[in-house]
């Protein structure tokens, strides 16, 4: 058996997660934010966390960095994200793999046993920008306009630029329409921009989508 945590804000989410496990996978203990995480994975001490990386209270760098990897406990990014400034800030944190939500059961259980027995599991694009950035001599330039941006904002943007209605992005990151058209608004009042066609264009223009 591999004794796992799940991270996750929704718990929804996490239910879902636990019903398509693995019979080899015990689920130890869950959270909802960083310091419930913090606290679940002292008191239960287990081989892999399934860590959100957007989360209340930091997000999945900040539990990263409040506790440390180690051989005993290792970290698998698990994310509706597959932004390369996500992937690559876990990594760098210390994950030891990063899938989305797309990921069906039996692939998520197979990628948790074998982080858990130290190997570090990536899909083939996000295994790509991992090791462009540790290949690359210079640190990506910064982009005061993207810096804007809150984690939530982005994922948003980048749903629009894919041509995401308002409601498949509510279901996607399982939160409300009004939400959506929140975060949208706030996009496009930080960016400058008129519309979701613009802001398609524009977050083309960065490789966002």
């Amino acid at each position: 058996m591999t004794r796992v945590v799940l991270v996750d804000d929704h718990q929804m989410f996490r239910t879902g997660v636990r019903a398509e496990l693995g019979p080899e996978i015990e689920v130890v203990g869950e959270a909802a934010d960083v310091d419930s995480a913090v606290s679940v994975i002292a008191a239960t001490l287990p081989e892999v966390v399934l860590l959100d990386v957007h989360l209340p209270g930091g997000g999945g760098v900040e539990v990263l960095r409040r506790v440390l990897p180690s051989k005993t406990t290792r970290f698998l990014a698990l994310s509706v994200s597959d932004a390369a400034e996500d992937v690559i800030g876990v990594v760098r944190g210390g994950a030891r793999g990063y899938v989305t939500k797309t990921i069906s059961g039996p692939e998520l259980t197979a990628a948790i046993g074998r982080v858990a027995e130290g190997d570090a599991v990536f899909s083939p694009r996000l295994a790509g920008f991992v090791l462009d950035a540790f290949s690359a001599t210079d640190a990506p330039a910064a982009d005061p306009e993207l810096d804007q941006l809150t984690a939530r904002e982005r994922e948003v943007l980048r749903l629009i630029a894919r041509g995401y209605a308002y409601k498949e992005i509510a279901k996607e990151l399982f939160i409300s329409v009004k939400t959506v058209e929140t975060h949208v608004s706030s996009v496009l009042r930080k960016l400058q921009l008129s519309n979701r066609h613009e802001l398609s264009r524009w977050a083309a223009a960065r490789r966002l989508v």
